[in-house]
């Protein structure tokens, strides 16, 4: 096994799990040997939280020459779907991470594990670690006790081995009603710590699993499975967020009690806690999460607007730029909130270099250039990409009539205004300095259309260009070659920075203008964009061609992000 990091590893941010692996490789603690997982439960689609937990996981695997499992904890039959699996499977590997190594696939499912669960639960109860309880659930919650009082023992907590034995082998058999009876760890009901008081490893469940089927009708318990599910695959560092930290000491003795049966042999595995992300103006609760998709707030668990990693990779989101993003904010064991900003900015420096440029008009209106030939299309040129010459020019006509933005035009402008304005010149970027006259109203007052003259003379990469100094520079496509196109305008689904603080109803910070749908027009070629294809709408900011709506020849775009953060700022 290696016990130097690799180069890319060398390059990563430091960060606090780093050190620790860093210590056990010069200790020798698993010789060398590094093996990670991301376990997630198969009841909902990934989100961003998610991804900041793959990123760390399959990136510490990666870095020091070890591997990373995907397993799913599959212990909740009522919940979980193979749709679910196949979703968190296809945002792993969107994301670039693989759990392949050395010809072996480290695709596990906690589910493929109960038998030896099952087996090493009656070998707890043998040992008297483990014992059944037929209290109901509200007298259990009751003799919990809380944080100032210890709790109560069950009087059923003295049952001998032999009577646990044979009432978990008839809950396996589907003797009794759900609620009837659990399997309790035998710890200690006067802990400080409430998980180490009796919690429970197995319950009574008549649901069908998605893998299992009907053969089970007792399921363990999440913190029973996960620790035992990490040792039978070897993981050497097992990773998760802050609020299991309380649930350590669990995880450390189960897996104990199960290495002094012999089940284990030492070192076992060691659970690190991070902080999670918690991203403002985003909800990452899986059950507001579902609310938001059943209730109709958003179109699905892909909205755009979502922050599950279906959404964010519809909205346009890169998987290098998510990947940028969680080395940023880095790995901590402070909860602390990361601005919005912050994955947004991440996104435009990842695009910035990579995307091509094109011309489009959101909100349009005519503009005519009445001394231009009405039967000419002159061709004009810039480039793909203003900092890459090499990836060569794109080329798109000028005509007698054009599409500008509204806001280019007004009839009365404010102190620094350079746009359009009657009397006023600018340059139509990329062509020539025109001259506004004047403009159409209809019967409402509204522009229809600006008019303009041209001076032929004053074409860009001319020698006559220097002869105009004009302060306004706006871009424009033919009105007859442009491409009309669907855009969608998303925003930030929330408007305000922490939707649920204080226990409020998160619904009443929805951003009623988080999504808009401009009928718009893009410069010529944009009809050879593929679904997923990214670019930059000049001025505007980052655009996708939407993955599944998107139509050979016809795409339809989605607003990915603005070109600057202009949130909450006046405009």
């Amino acid at each position: 096994m290696n016990t130097e990091r690799n180069d890319a590893a060398a390059a990563a941010p430091s960060n606090f799990i780093r050190n620790i692996v860093d210590e056990d490789n010069r200790n020798s603690k698993w010789s060398g040997r590094v093996e990670t997982r991301f376990p997630p439960e198969p009841n909902g689609y990934l989100h961003i939280g998610h991804a900041k937990s793959i990123c760390l996981n399959f990136g510490i695997a990666r870095d020091y020459g070890g591997v990373c499992h995907l397993r799913f904890d599959d212990t909740n039959p009522e919940k979980e779907s193979v749709e679910y699996v196949e979703s968190i499977v296809d945002a792993v590997r969107w994301l670039g991470f693989d759990w392949a190594k050395d010809g072996k696939t480290h695709l596990y499912y906690a589910s493929d594990y109960y038998d030896r669960l099952y087996e090493y639960a009656e070998l707890l109860i043998e040992r008297g670690k483990a014992y059944v309880d037929s209290q109901s659930a509200e007298q259990m919650r009751a003799t919990r006790g809380s944080l100032t009082e210890p709790g109560t023992p069950s009087p059923y907590r003295d049952r001998t081995p032999e009577e646990n034995l044979d009432l978990f082998r008839r809950m396996k058999a589907g003797e009794f009603e759900e609620g009837a009876h659990v399997l309790r760890a035998k710890i200690d009901m006067s802990s400080p710590n409430l998980n180490m008081r009796d919690p429970a490893l197995y319950r009574i469940r008549y649901a069908h699993h998605y893998r299992t089927g009907d053969r089970w009708c007792v399921y363990p318990m999440y913190d029973y499975t996960h620790c035992i599910s990490d040792a039978l695959e070897g993981i050497t560092h097992s990773l998760c967020t802050l609020e299991f930290e309380d649930h350590r000491p669990l995880y450390d003795w189960i897996l104990d009690e199960l290495a002094d049966a012999g089940v284990f042999t030492r070192p076992l595995p060691q659970q690190i806690e991070f902080s999670r992300l918690n991203l403002t103006y985003a909800i990452t609760s899986k059950r507001k999460l579902l609310q938001l998709v059943t209730e109709g707030h958003v179109d699905g668990w892909d909205d755009p607007r979502m922050p599950t990693i279906v959404g964010v990779r519809r909205r346009g989101f890169t998987p290098d730029s998510i990947r940028l993003f969680c080395d940023r904010i880095g790995v901590t064991k402070v909860d602390s909130w990361i601005d919005m900003s912050v994955f947004e900015g991440a996104l435009r420096d990842d695009l910035d270099d990579k995307a091509p440029r094109t011309a489009a008009v959101l909100d349009p209106v005519k503009l005519i250039i009445d001394n231009f030939p009405a039967d000419l299309a002159e061709p004009c040129t810039a480039p793909v990409h203003p900092h890459h010459p090499e990836r060569g020019e794109r080329t798109f006509p000028i005509t007698r009539e054009l599409w500008i933005e509204r806001d280019d035009f007004m009839e009365t402008p404010p102190k620094g205004y350079f746009r359009l304005f009657p009397g006023n010149k600018v340059r139509l970027r990329y062509g020539y300095v025109i001259e506004c006259t004047g403009a159409e109203k209809d019967e409402h007052g509204n522009v229809v259309a600006v008019h303009c003259n041209y001076f032929p003379d004053s074409r860009s990469g001319t020698e006559g260009a220097n002869n105009y100094k004009v302060k306004g520079n706006i871009h424009w496509v033919s009105a007859t070659h442009a491409l009309p196109v669907e855009v969608r305008l998303y925003d930030r689904l929330f408007k305000e920075a922490q939707p649920d603080a204080g226990g409020r109803d998160f619904l009443e910070a929805l951003n009623p203008d988080s999504k808009r749908v401009v009928q718009a027009y893009l410069e010529p070629g944009g009809e050879k964009m593929q679904p997923e294809d990214r670019c930059q709408f000049e001025r505007h900011g980052y655009f996708v061609a939407d993955r599944y709506d998107s139509k050979p020849g016809k795409p339809v775009f989605n607003r990915i992000v603005g070109l600057r953060d202009s949130w909450g700022k006046p405009a």
